[in-house]
């Protein structure tokens, strides 16, 4: 009996043993805890959604439009040209203003104010510009390079003339500020004036000379496609026609129509003329037309910034 119950005794205590040395199902990942859910896989082609520690979708995210805004705003303020434009479109802007204001007898304080505005916003363009002639001259040297004459000469001339009158305008500046106060300010100011003038013409001429091209082939496209079957002399009459004034502005203004930086380029140079022009006694004007010409030039000038497409090639 006492032998029997001793067997009984060992066989337990081996199961018992062997027991707590097979681990459980559960106690393989450790603490007796059910394993981790694992997540499903994404399908091909599917975005993972976002993990348990990922955090919330930004809600300022949802309106990409006025992000992009906000950023071609910066990125084009941070340019010196676009600050300039923009200091520029200001200045015209008071002109304007104080040209319009001035014969009201309640207003002039805010014409005074105006005036004031229009100065600071000067000397402030002045500031701007100081460097700029080492960008005409840089301009200058990569337009000697065109392959047509007549553009290389207007742009490659026009560039030598800007870096001229940036030259005299910095002159200007360093008086206006007191650092030079014995310089001449009106002689100055002519070279400066005659220096933007020639500087236009030579943009015009560019532009005169882009358009006549452009209607010389449509000229020329249009003879061959409708005068194909006639003769010489037919073909001549046909030019002649096409010469006349009737004809040749509704031409001049599909154009114009089809390359809007042409356009664009060739209005900004003419409401750029009228400040120089009213200056050298040429054609004299008043404020109230070269407020309205340089704001006009102002916000071409901020449109093909803003939008590269839009600026004429050189």
């Amino acid at each position: 009996m006492l032998s029997v119950a001793m067997a009984t005794a060992g066989r337990s205590a081996a199961g018992r043993s062997a027991a707590l040395r097979r681990p459980a199902g559960n106690e393989r990942h450790g603490g007796g805890f059910p394993p981790p859910p694992v997540p499903p896989l994404a399908a091909p082609g599917e975005a993972a959604g976002p993990g348990p520690g990922a955090e919330p979708p930004n809600s300022s995210q949802g309106c990409p439009s006025a992000a992009a805004a906000m950023e071609s705003f910066v990125d084009f303020t941070n340019r010196s040209q676009g600050r300039d434009q923009l200091f520029r479109a200001t200045q015209y802007t008071c002109m304007l203003l104080s040209y319009l204001l001035e014969h009201k007898a309640d207003k002039e304080k805010l014409v005074m104010k105006l005036k004031q505005l229009e100065s600071s916003m000067s000397s402030g363009r002045k500031m701007f510009r100081l460097g700029n002639t080492v960008h005409a001259l840089v301009a200058a040297r990569r337009t000697t390079q065109l392959p047509d004459v007549v553009p290389r000469f207007c742009l490659t001339t026009s560039n030598l003339t800007r870096a001229l009158y940036f030259v005299c305008d910095a002159v200007l500046w360093l008086r206006s500020v007191g650092l030079q106060p014995d310089i001449n300010k009106q002689k100055w100011r002519n070279w400066a004036t005659k220096c933007y003038y020639f500087s236009l013409l030579m943009n015009l001429g560019r532009d005169w000379y882009e358009i006549s091209w452009r209607l010389e082939q449509a000229v020329r496209k249009k003879n061959t496609k409708e005068n194909s079957s006639w003769d010489k002399e037919d073909q001549e009459l046909n030019c002649l026609k096409c010469d006349s004034l009737p004809s040749f502005l509704p031409l001049l203004f599909q154009i114009l129509k089809r390359h809007p930086p042409l356009l664009l380029d060739t209005v900004k140079n003419l409401c750029d003329l009228s400040s120089p022009l009213d200056a050298l006694g040429i054609y004299k004007t008043n404020a109230g037309v070269i407020g309205f010409c340089g704001l006009i030039s102002s916000l071409v000038g901020i449109l093909t910034l803003a939008s590269p497409h839009l600026k004429l090639k050189q």
